[in-house]
């Protein structure tokens, strides 16, 4: 069985869950750019397709990407965090379920080129791959963005509020956003 296979079968968290599990995640052996993200919210959840809402929109709209580009595994590994929808918590979605990083990321990571570009979108994800750096909140994190280059680049979550984020971080669109594309192309080619 395939690993891809293997995650679509996966039911770890569905008793966790408020409604069936359905693992959704995209990637090949030659995707050069992996976003690593938080997890399904329900539009993604309803559609199998990973940033299928207005996050993806706007990550596209950061990134440079198409959704042709985006959506090509060949090009692009989306592997969030928590693979299912983790359901509805006040404010937002519950946290991703804590099952699927320890489960799957190092079995999907092995997969991918080791020259590859990583995008940590958000903080359950530079909590889990930047270990050392809990202590910063996520705007330290985006604003050291050098200092993980050439491998990584952590990035805010691209929902809704991040327009506040941006509004009081200029600094994101003018120094940030243009080094993200430059890297993006660079490995999408």
């Amino acid at each position: 069985m395939s690993l891809q296979a293997e995650i679509a079968a996966c039911t770890a968290c569905a008793a966790h869950v408020p409604h069936e599990v359905r693992p959704v995640v995209s990637f090949s052996s030659t995707a050069r750019l992996l976003i690593i993200g938080q997890a399904p919210g329900s539009k993604v959840h309803a559609s199998g397709i990973p940033w299928d809402d207005a996050s993806g929109d706007r990550l596209r709209e950061w990134t440079g990407l198409t959704k042709e580009q985006m959506y090509d595994p060949a090009k692009v590994a989306l592997v969030p965090m928590g693979f299912c929808y983790p359901g509805k918590a006040s404010g937002g979605d519950k946290p991703p379920r804590s099952e699927c990083a320890p489960l799957w990321h190092r079995r999907v990571l092995e997969t991918l080129p080791e020259n590859r570009l990583t995008l940590l979108v958000g903080t359950y994800a530079q909590a889990h791959y930047l270990p050392g750096t809990r202590k910063l909140t996520l705007t330290d994190r985006v604003k050291a963005y050098r200092a993980y280059l050439p491998a990584v680049l952590p990035l805010p979550h691209p929902a809704w509020r991040s327009t506040i984020f941006m509004a009081k971080n200029p600094w994101f669109e003018t120094d940030v956003l243009p080094v993200l594309r430059r890297k993006v192309s660079q490995v999408i080619r």
